[in-house]
């Protein structure tokens, strides 16, 4: 049986977790998302693993949930409808709060919770033939999981448009929108992850995890007294880490961390 989650390590410390299931162009299944919730679980907490890239096979990045399998399970029990949503929304977590940094690479088509995967990455680069979608609403539902990621990503005039319309965002329109970082040729999009990857994984391993959750902490506070007070007692602390004293010692004596190889 053709494994669902491939797994590769094109350059040491950044591992490439791939979506197998081109046939059905990447479709959300449960088989699936329970292999990238515990593949994601796994390599957050591996020492080795400094950056994990989602990438796909095929031509489709993701297209979005697995329709027979939503059909089936909206006919099913009420219990076992709303435990199967709640997995994506814990996989989407789990990529938003791995510790380690997480980049999707798009290529082709990427709808519904396809978006959302894209979103809840910290970097996302596409090919110029990536197309995105928010179709729920022509299925009669809404994208409901995914929303916080979206809405967050290209706020949330441009989310009652494309989340209200279903219509398709161009590559280029992505971008333009925050929902991609960069675009580059097809042939490229490889190259371009791994050149983003390594520029990641310069970081110190502790220093991305607490800046990750940073981040995601002050998202939507202004500057303030408390909050300035908080942050300040933050950096304080991590000045006096081992991996910043390693860190800051290493750039005045112009040489590479040991974090880096």
């Amino acid at each position: 049986m053709e494994q669902n989650l491939l797994e590769s390590e094109p350059l040491p410390g950044i591992v490439q977790l791939i979506l197998n299931r081109p046939a059905a162009r990447n479709a959300l299944d449960a088989g699936l998302i329970g292999a990238l919730s515990a593949a994601v679980a796994r390599h957050g907490e591996r020492k080795a693993t400094r950056v994990i890239v989602l990438r796909a096979s095929g031509t489709a990045f993701c297209a979005g949930a697995d329709l027979t399998a939503m059909l089936t399970l909206g006919r099913g029990p009420h219990d076992a409808n709303v435990a199967d949503a709640e997995t994506l929304a814990a996989l989407l977590l789990a990529v938003r709060h791995c510790p380690k940094p997480t980049v999707a690479a798009v290529q082709g088509p990427a709808f519904g919770g396809g978006v959302g995967l894209a979103a809840a990455c910290d970097v996302a680069v596409g090919g110029e033939e990536a197309l995105f979608r928010l179709p729920e609403v022509r299925l009669g539902i809404v994208p409901a999981i995914i929303s916080p990621y979206v809405v967050e990503a290209i706020g949330l005039r441009q989310a009652r448009r494309y989340c209200l319309s279903g219509e398709t965002i161009p590559a280029a329109r992505a971008r333009e929108l925050g929902l991609l970082h960069e675009v580059v040729p097809g042939p490229m999009l490889g190259g371009e992850v791994l050149r983003i990857a390594t520029e990641l994984a310069a970081g110190g391993p502790g220093a991305l995890a607490n800046c990750k959750q940073l981040l995601a902490e002050v998202a939507g506070h202004g500057p303030g007294e408390v909050l300035g007070r908080a942050l300040a007692i933050r950096l304080a602390k991590l000045r006096a880490g081992e991996e910043a004293q390693v860190g800051l010692a290493a750039a005045l004596a112009r040489r590479s961390p040991g974090w880096v190889a």
